[in-house]
């Protein structure tokens, strides 16, 4: 909760920021839905010797939410992009990997037309990660769950956290309508990555000894539409 209401007020900044220097220059909303690709092999390796515990998948399906504004060639962007490999299923051994992370990017249009879009971009963010790891618990009883203390934390899921600041750098390309320019229709595809290793820690957010340590290494892609705010429609 803490890094989602974090990640809130970061979004919130960039966007009051992005129209405080718009310079008459309208940002529009992005829509997008994709996938990302990471492995954590620090957090798979101690898992590995856990019969009870499956391995973390190395993808992740993700929606976004954000901005986009074009100037003089030059766009600037941001947003906010949640991600969960949906893997998880409760009724069996299983494990999940969700996160949340904003960013803001910079841009530059490679290719002076009205229709088509085309540009670098690089970034930075923040990105917030949570790890569950389901046991299977079929073969437990529910009258030993109901009586004892002891069994009911043993048949919890276990989670851990970590959060990384992170880089971006990608490419970007859109299609613009052409009785609106302001809708379009486009893909990008990139590279993000922390700047250092982090400790995972539990679900409190506590440090924990002897922890495993891991970074990002994500690549993204994404389908991504833009169309005017709706105050301006």
């Amino acid at each position: 909760m803490k890094i989602l209401i974090s990640s809130m007020l970061v979004l919130a900044g960039i966007t009051a920021q992005a129209q405080f220097h718009s310079g008459g220059v309208k940002p529009v909303i992005t829509k997008s839905i994709g996938a990302s690709f990471q492995k954590f092999d620090g957090l798979n390796a101690r898992v590995a010797g856990l019969p009870q515990f499956e391995q973390l998948k190395e993808h992740t399906a993700t929606l976004g939410l954000g901005w986009m504004k074009e100037n003089k060639r030059v766009i600037s962007a941001g947003g906010i992009t949640v991600g969960s490999s949906m893997s998880g299923d409760k009724d069996e051994k299983s494990s999940t990997i969700r996160y949340i992370g904003v960013n803001a990017d910079l841009g530059y249009d490679v290719i002076p037309s009205d229709r088509v879009i085309l540009y670098p971009l690089v970034g930075l963010g923040f990105q917030g990660y949570q790890a569950i790891f389901y046991k299977d618990n079929s073969a437990v009883a529910f009258n030993d769950v109901l009586t004892s203390p002891t069994v009911q934390n043993n048949i919890q899921s276990v989670r851990f956290n970590n959060s990384f600041f992170v880089y971006r750098a990608g490419v970007g390309f859109h299609l613009k309508s052409p009785k609106n320019a302001a809708n379009t229709i486009g893909l990008q595809a990139g590279y993000t990555g922390s700047f250092k290793d982090k400790n995972w820690r539990s679900n409190e957010n506590q440090a924990l000894a002897n922890p495993p340590k891991d970074g990002v290494g994500q690549f993204f892609v994404s389908l991504v539409l833009t169309s005017a705010p709706w105050m301006s429609k």
